[in-house]
């Protein structure tokens, strides 16, 4: 005769109690705050001539592409026309006026 385990339908005492939906993750809130402070006291001239905007400036200048890369992340990722509409393209010469 072949033993047959029962499984229980009842729930472990812990579950169901993690992070809330959305929450971020200490870690990650700790680095991205760390960040955020070294390139403030870095600045645009290493000594923290204006702060955290003048480091993306020094950052955009000296490093194009690690900059590109940053605003990448930050802009929306969806774009929308007047009112929250469409985007609408037009394609006219130079001289026209729309």
């Amino acid at each position: 005769m072949a033993n047959k385990q029962v499984k229980s339908a009842a729930k472990p005492p812990a579950a169901g109690k993690g992070r809330v939906k959305g929450t971020p993750n200490k870690t990650t809130a700790l680095l991205k705050d760390a960040i955020i402070r070294a390139a403030e006291a870095a600045g645009e001239d290493q000594n923290g001539k204006g702060g955290l905007i003048g480091y993306c400036t020094f950052l955009a200048k000296e490093e194009p592409k690690a900059f590109a890369q940053l605003l990448g992340k930050v802009l929306p990722m969806q774009i929308s026309g007047e009112g929250g509409g469409a985007v609408r393209i037009v394609i006219a010469p130079e001289d026209a006026e729309l």
